[in-house]
């Protein structure tokens, strides 16, 4: 929605506030009048004083507590608080200007009381009547929904990865058209038990390739982009790789969906561009990357945000520190890693115990995407979400403590050799408040996954290359299928060689 539209709209709910409370106030005094036989004048002397204050403050008030920008976001319990509260934060602030001016006649307590709580009453219903009625209509045309969502398409790149294989299902059995779009670097294990599913269409290629992305993006309605080099190690064995799969392909898909008309653009980020940071971080807060992939990831979600407009819906999803089980399931990865040691090896190291993490199980990352994906328009207007919750939010050493209670007999030894620089903690507020997203899955419960796994002998051997990005890709085959395209960024795209730093 463009911004005059939306301006439109908020113009239209003041003034039908305004018009609510003025009306309000004017009836609270209808018992006086009628019970002491005041006349309509003194009625009107009476009303006039409240009536202006309430209709200079109240814009201010309600558009600083969110009614105007936030209100449709918020749901059920929390908008009527939000509601309750505006309305008696104005009614105080009104009630002491009438005490200070103390005009005569005075505007009587009862009916104060009386146009407070009636105020309150008729805002209530008037916003919480179109969520209920919008509940209403989504659960009668629940089966009509399903069936449009059958031919809803999603393009899937990068969707035989760690997160991808754990979205793919799920997309599946929302009932969309799923073309995915990847080279299948590590197989197509991950997706095996889809890979026959009616609504799934497989396009093997490398999206570095225009004519290939052009192709693959044909007559889709969304696009979902999870590829990419996948971590600080992984991205540092070749600076030049990195920024040809992390950034400049991702211009290029964005300007080939958007040169095809598709709106919603989600991409997947990572935390990793807040770096090192002693506070509670948001999406506002100041970005200190200290590896090349936060910094691909801060230079793509710059390229999105500029091409952004109101045909364009770019989402940007950062990710926490991902742990669990998926079809193509990590053992890089802080949590797995150090619970897949605690049981084989019998010893947790945690280097740099007191660095925080937010972490979040890679099925509910798998659902945070399609949280983004189905989200109305005007809930994605942020743009950039955290992906997490704020109760997952961990110190490396209280991971290693948690899992040495939970791998019996395993010893935890911490040391400060070595240690990542990375250091933040992140508040995760605007995905719960706009997208309604909250994890399912606990640390607790995700470590048990792994546990189960390896006890199990579903993983053998957590050492084995294909569970690691850095060890994958160190490998000659990995990297004959995956080469440098020679002065393919020069000559495509005209950009320079290395990711812009936007801290």
């Amino acid at each position: 929605m463009d911004k005059n539209a939306v301006r439109r709209q908020i113009l239209v709910r003041v003034l039908a506030d305004l018009i609510m409370l003025s009306s309000v106030t004017l009836f609270a005094l209808l018992p006086q009048m009628i019970f002491r036989h005041w006349s309509i004048a003194t009625m009107l002397l009476m009303w006039l004083p409240l009536a202006g204050i309430l209709s200079l403050a109240g814009p201010v008030v309600f558009y600083a507590m969110g009614f105007y920008t936030k209100g449709r976001s918020y749901n059920g319990k929390f908008k009527a608080l939000v509601i309750v509260h505006a309305t008696t934060v104005l009614f105080v602030v009104a009630g002491l200007l009438l005490y200070f001016i103390r005009l005569r006649p005075s505007f009587p307590r009862s009916s104060f009381l009386l146009a407070w709580t009636g105020c309150a009453g008729l805002l209530l219903a008037a916003r919480m009547w179109a969520h209920l009625w919008r509940n209403l209509v989504m659960e009668e045309q629940g089966q009509q929904l399903s069936v449009a969502k059958e031919h809803d398409s999603v393009l899937l790149i990068g969707g035989a990865g760690y997160i991808g294989s754990a979205l793919l299902p799920k997309l599946l059995d929302r009932g969309y058209h799923v073309r995915l779009l990847d080279c299948f670097l590590y197989g197509e294990e991950p997706i095996q038990p889809v890979l026959q599913h009616p609504n799934l269409s497989i396009h093997r290629g490398d999206f570095r390739n225009v004519d290939t992305v052009v192709a693959a993006m044909r007559d889709m309605k969304s696009v979902i982009h999870l590829g990419g080099l996948v971590g600080d190690p992984a991205c540092a064995l070749d600076e030049e790789l990195t920024m040809q799969i992390n950034l400049i392909a991702t211009r290029m898909i964005a300007q080939v969906a958007k040169g095809n008309n598709i709106s919603r653009f989600v991409f997947a980020s990572s935390c990793s561009v807040y770096g090192a940071s002693d506070l509670i971080l948001n999406e506002r807060s100041a970005l200190n990357p200290v590896s090349l992939y936060a910094r691909s990831k801060i230079a793509s979600e710059n390229v999105l945000l500029a091409m952004r407009d109101g045909g364009f819906e770019p989402v940007i999803l950062r990710f926490g520190t991902i742990y669990g089980l998926s079809g193509r399931t990590r053992f890089d990865l802080v949590v797995n890693l150090l619970a897949a040691k605690a049981l084989v090896d019998k010893v947790i190291t945690v280097f740099g115990k007191d660095q925080w993490r937010p972490f979040l199980h890679v099925h509910d990352a798998g659902r945070a995407v399609l949280a983004a994906l189905d989200a109305r328009s005007e809930n994605v207007e942020p743009v950039i979400f955290n992906v997490g919750c704020d109760g997952q939010n961990y110190t490396l050493g209280q991971v290693g403590e948690l899992i040495q209670r939970m791998a019996q007999g395993s010893a935890l030894v911490c040391t400060e050799d070595n240690v990542d620089r990375r250091n933040y903690r992140v508040e995760f507020r605007r995905i719960r408040e706009s997208l309604g997203f909250e994890p399912v899955w606990t640390l607790e419960a995700g470590i048990q996954q792994v546990l189960d796994a390896i006890s199990s002998g579903k993983v053998r051997n957590y050492q084995d290359p294909k569970y690691s990005n850095v060890k994958f890709l160190s490998e000659p085959d990995a990297r004959e299928a995956l080469p440098v395209m020679e002065d393919w960024v020069a000559k495509f795209m005209k950009l320079p060689h290395h990711a812009p730093v936007n801290a």
